[in-house]
């Protein structure tokens, strides 16, 4: 989550709104427009209200809906904060839904998340510790909250929405809704608990009671603003880009080549491995650890070997690597042995980091966003993350190559090999500060290491296949040297 600015409007949609219609007609055709809808790839086949709780009456309206929405055989939740005014303000037009011609919700519907008069509410509710029909407001233990905040969302692309409330709060709307407790506010929650200091502290929460007398299923996370923090992925892009325009002498490109350019990144990627080595420690501290035995770890290897024969079978430029990928998950399988398990990030990256005046902070404890609830909140081994940020550093060398594929051949073997020594320089970096601070050395695990990582990376293509075709040259290029070694 990349601390962007805030901004008083979406993007304007690629199709005007309806004028007129049912309000569930209506979020019907919006739904699929907006950039967290998970499901663009289908069509909606039904879509209803599951719960509508009105939490302001009157000009304007504020409403709270959980969508249920069915595309095949999959059901979804989705949230939406529904703003109602009979006349919509310009500054608000770009994120209405339509118009609803009678009814409680009669007037212009649009999404109140851009909205500050109405986003206000959240912040004072969770202030007082209120409730509203099956909604419940909570505030953490010892956290200040100021209610009389307006918030803006980040402009920032993301799976959630987020609104920053003044200099003090950033929350965290879940849009797509998983069933219990966020593992986001779970594990943020302990390691706020912990004291540890690479986490923003949570100020407060949004949760919805279930009708079946269930657990709770978080709808909203607050936590500290990290008003002066840079964002981790920014702070990468920006050496790549120092690195791409450094004049190099004849000869190979190496690592320590990149070294030399002025934007180096390797001193920030090892003070990152051992702020993660911190958080890990924290994490096995407030969850405890598992010896998981070799059988369950030969499973794990048969479920990556079960993920890659289905994503190569529907993305066909993975063809080339699925021999040696697959021939590393069978090694592993072939080798395991017992591994110590535990509560990892899950879905770490350098977009998922920011770099403040005191170090490194760790954001998004919600686990990768296409796996199961069971999955997002299953332990792992920790070099799962240090697989995820060195797939990170692999994608930062070479995001800026994208639409570069009509290069002259001997442009685009520099360019490459450009982008593997920053990518080699920044991952020994991040290792080393990892193994130094007390975390397990990857050099000990090359063979889980690299099984971690041929796994992050099917799962990195069959996403970018799904989401955003246009990046999908991004995790292949790395392909080619991890096949190789």
């Amino acid at each position: 989550m990349a601390p962007a600015p805030p901004v008083p409007a979406p993007s304007p949609p690629s199709d005007p709104p309806r004028t007129d219609g049912s309000l569930a007609a209506l979020l019907r055709e919006w739904l699929p427009r907006q950039r967290w809808f998970a499901g663009k790839d289908r069509p909606i086949d039904e879509l209803s209200i599951g719960t509508a709780t009105e939490l302001l009456p009157g000009e304007p309206g504020l409403r709270h809906l959980v969508l249920d929405v069915r595309q095949g055989g999959d059901l979804d939740h989705y949230q939406v904060l529904l703003g109602v005014r009979r006349h919509l303000p310009d500054r608000l037009r770009s994120g209405e839904i339509g118009r609803v011609a009678g009814g409680g919700a009669a007037g212009h519907v649009y999404d109140a998340a851009y909205d500050p008069e109405l986003t206000r509410l959240l912040l004072a509710a969770m202030a007082d510790g209120a409730t509203a029909g099956p909604l419940r407001f909570r505030h953490a233990p010892g956290s200040s909250i100021d209610p009389t905040l307006g918030g803006l969302p980040l402009s920032a692309e993301q799976s959630n929405t987020s609104i920053i409330f003044g200099a003090d709060h950033i929350c965290k709307l879940f849009r797509r809704l998983s069933p219990g407790v966020s593992p986001d506010l779970e594990v943020n929650l302990a390691l706020s608990r912990q004291g540890s200091a690479h986490v923003p502290a949570v100020h407060g929460w949004i949760e919805l009671e279930p009708g079946d007398g269930g657990e709770p299923m978080t709808l909203a996370l607050l936590s500290e603003y990290l008003r002066s923090a840079s964002d981790g992925w920014q702070l990468a892009l920006t050496s790549v880009r120092d690195w791409f325009a450094h004049p190099l002498p004849p000869g190979p490109v190496t690592a320590e080549d990149a070294g030399g350019a002025g934007g180096d990144f390797a001193g920030e990627a090892e003070r990152l491995g051992a702020a993660t080595a911190a958080v890990h420690r924290d994490l096995a501290a407030a969850f405890g650890t598992t010896e998981v035995p070799a059988c369950e770890i030969r499973e794990l290897a048969a479920s990556m070997r079960r993920q890659l024969d289905d994503v190569a079978g529907t993305v066909p430029e993975l063809a080339p690597y699925a021999g040696a990928i697959g021939a590393t998950f069978d090694e592993l399988a072939a080798t395991a042995g017992p591994l110590p398990f535990q509560r990892v990030h899950g879905d770490y990256h350098l977009g998922q980091v920011l770099r403040t005046d005191t170090g490194w902070m760790l954001l998004d404890f919600e686990g990768e966003p296409a796996r199961t609830a069971t999955e997002r909140r299953a332990s792992s081994h920790p070099l799962r993350d240090v697989a995820g940020m060195l797939r990170s550093f692999e994608y930062a060398a070479r995001f800026l190559l994208a639409g570069e594929e009509n290069v002259p051949p001997e442009t685009a073997r520099g360019l490459e090999a450009r982008a593997h020594a920053w990518a080699a320089r920044n991952r020994a970096a991040f290792c080393r500060g990892y193994a130094e601070a007390g975390g397990a050395d990857p050099e000990r695990y090359t063979v889980l290491m690299r099984a971690l990582e041929f796994d992050k990376a099917v799962y990195e293509i069959r996403y970018e296949a799904r989401n955003r075709p246009s990046w999908l040259p991004v995790p292949l290029r790395s392909l080619a040297h991890l096949a190789s070694e």
